[in-house]
């Protein structure tokens, strides 16, 4: 009587951790978008992405929604950093983007980065900054790293209409 088609795209499953914490790591919550009497549209969301949306809008909003959504999504993952921290780094940031040329830097290295499927220049030119920062990973493995294995959850339509 009802068709129905399902679309999922699994995470990565990584071997090294035990069951409960691929569980937890990779679940994935479920909302109703629409539905009428032949069609429901399912909104499924990364448990990980629904742990930072909140904070990530109230960073937006802090900075009039002039920051990549997924840039402050990358900012705000890792290593127990306090938040007010992770504004820290972004402010700094976006002060390095404009110093001694980083730009252009980028642009140089634009290339190798789209090779590897690291399309968010944003994302790609942090990566630059965290890397000149910490000094302890290529900036392009970062870069891909955060794309392939977190994702990069938001889109255009995500950003408030001004």
């Amino acid at each position: 009587k009802h068709e129905r088609e399902i679309l999922f795209a699994r995470s990565i499953i990584y071997s090294n951790t035990d069951e409960k914490t691929q569980k937890g790591q990779h679940a994935w919550n479920a909302k109703v978008e629409s539905e009428d009497e032949y069609t429901q549209i399912l909104l499924l969301t990364w448990v990980r992405y629904d742990q930072y949306i909140q904070q990530t809008m109230q960073i937006s909003t802090m900075w009039n929604h002039q920051i990549d959504f997924n840039l402050i999504y990358i900012a705000l993952q890792g290593n127990n950093i306090d938040i007010d921290k992770r504004i820290k780094i972004l402010f700094e940031f976006e002060q390095w983007k404009f110093q001694n040329s980083n730009k252009q830097k980028y642009k140089k290295k634009m290339d190798e980065f789209i090779k590897r499927r690291c399309c968010n220049h944003n994302i790609n030119l942090f990566c630059m900054f965290i890397f000149k920062k910490c000094k302890n990973k290529m900036a392009i493995d970062l870069a891909a790293s955060e794309t392939v294995s977190n994702g990069l959850p938001f889109v255009e339509k995500d950003k408030p209409q001004k």
